[in-house]
């Protein structure tokens, strides 16, 4: 059994990191009878197949497997969702729903990936933005505003430290 779906070629940078990864760079995987519940940090690849409540920190990869459940707000450089999860997601990379995920939370990430079937019930905000397109920000001003005033909203995902 693969641990990580490579059947989708027009998946971004996220899966083709995943498709390079072997099982022994999965540093922490939580099985599908295991439930977790309070403040779960890690620094390397995580998997989840069970069930985690609280919040989940990781450095790197966090893959939510189909048939898990998470209810947690999540941190991770970048995030794979076959599963679901109610809470906030935050990548500094990509998140990936595939047609299986099923999301209730607003999400944050440089890169968004959501194959059809997907389900997302949130706010979407792309992390990295600097400056509005061209024309966007004249286009966009209200009366009274000066053409330096434009603001873009904080973050949806509350920051957590």
């Amino acid at each position: 059994m693969a641990l990580f779906d490579s059947s989708h070629e027009n998946s971004h940078q996220n899966s083709v990191i995943m498709q390079n990864t072997t099982p022994h760079e999965v540093e922490t995987i939580v099985g599908p009878s295991v439930k977790v519940e309070g403040d779960f940090n890690s620094q390397g690849n995580v998997l989840i197949q069970g069930t985690v409540s609280g919040t989940i920190k990781t450095d790197k990869y966090l893959q939510v497997e189909e048939g898990a459940k998470i209810m947690a707000s999540v941190r991770a450089d970048s995030v794979k969702v076959s599963g679901e999860v109610q809470g906030n997601i935050r990548a500094k990379s990509t998140i990936e729903l595939t047609p299986t995920a099923r999301v209730i939370g607003d999400i944050e990430a440089k890169t968004l990936i959501i194959a059809p079937g997907a389900i997302l019930h949130g706010k979407c905000a792309m992390l990295g933005t600097n400056e509005a397109p061209d024309g966007k920000a004249k286009a966009g001003k209200r009366r009274g505003e000066a053409e330096g005033d434009y603001a873009f909203p904080k973050s949806l995902v509350e920051d957590e430290a």
